[in-house]
């Protein structure tokens, strides 16, 4: 028992110290801060994954708190949340979960964390980082605005028409967060499981992306949320309404990779070039609204048996 103590010990200090390194590699070099980022998860997580869930917390704080000393008070809130991250995907894979589950948790770990560094800026330094990146971004569509009358004479967009995409942008800050919070854990796991792996932990997959298939249950969701719009209509700006266009905006993400991963389900069965794969990938944004369609069509019938059946035939 005093040999693993030690041991532990040992290993605890080795990762902080990577850790801080990392941290402090993104505070001082600029150029490689968000690469610094991505991997900093990394050695609290190999950590985690071989030791139980206090020791690690133990060594996520303590990481946290040399990153404040040696880097400032400024990456704080991204030792924080990288910190966390090493903690969930160590322990997830300790416990042998499915990368769906890390991908999911580690989603959450960055959507909690974010809106408890957010309330943190508002209540104790009196910082609202969305109402400060609004007014960046109207200022800058202003801007833009005012160069292009005076080149061209004309507006690039019309004043009622920024109006309203300014006002779409504040009501979907939600949705908005909660999508790059996912997107970020799918980048950070992609990225660093294969390292983990390389390391000699047992690491899980992710199924072909042409397998994707998302809950049924989200139809429902969907029906619910166009049986408002038709029904109830809520008033423009009203809490319903605003939990409506960001559930809508979720949900139709999800339909878009629904769409694609159906499309890559037919090119594979086709013995098509993989290439055609990223074509159709990159046609899928310009063609959203279609991909949508295909998405709850693939969802809601076995369109893919039928596929299948034909290139049997």
């Amino acid at each position: 028992m005093p040999n693993n103590q030690t041991k532990a010990l040992v290993q605890g200090s080795m990762m902080v110290a990577m850790f801080t390194i990392l941290m402090m590699i993104a505070t001082y070099i600029p150029i490689i801060f968000i690469i610094a980022l991505i991997f900093s998860p990394l050695p609290i997580a190999w950590y985690s994954a071989h030791y139980k869930r206090s020791a690690s917390i133990f060594v996520a704080v303590v990481g946290c708190i040399l990153t404040m000393l040696t880097s400032g008070l400024f990456m704080l809130p991204f030792a924080f949340i990288t910190a966390l991250l090493g903690v969930v995907i160590g322990n997830g894979i300790q416990l042998k979960k499915s990368k769906l589950h890390l991908f999911m948790s580690t989603g959450v770990a960055v959507l909690l964390s974010s809106a408890l560094i957010y309330l943190a800026f508002v209540q104790i330094a009196k910082i609202n980082i969305i109402e400060i990146s609004l007014k960046v971004a109207r200022d800058s569509y202003e801007q833009s605005n005012e160069l292009a009358k005076s080149m061209t004479g004309q507006y690039a967009f019309q004043p009622e028409k920024l109006e309203a995409t300014l006002r779409a942008m504040e009501l979907t800050v939600p949705s908005t967060v909660t999508i790059s919070a996912f997107l970020i854990a799918f980048i950070v796991i992609t990225l660093n499981l294969p390292i983990l792996k390389r390391l000699g932990l047992a690491v899980p997959k992710f199924p072909a992306f042409q397998h994707l298939r998302l809950p049924r249950s989200i139809l429902w969701y969907y029906m619910i949320i166009l049986c408002i719009n038709l029904f109830i209509r809520p008033e423009a700006g009203s809490m319903l309404d605003v939990i409506v266009l960001n559930v809508s905006y979720i949900l139709w993400m999800l339909f878009i990779l629904q769409g694609i991963a159906f499309i890559h389900y037919f090119i594979a069965t086709k013995g098509m070039p993989s290439v055609v794969k990223w074509v159709a990938t990159i046609l899928a944004i310009p063609l959203s609204s279609f991909i949508i369609l295909l998405g709850i069509i693939d969802l809601g019938f076995d369109v893919r048996s039928l596929v299948k059946g034909k290139t049997k035939e």
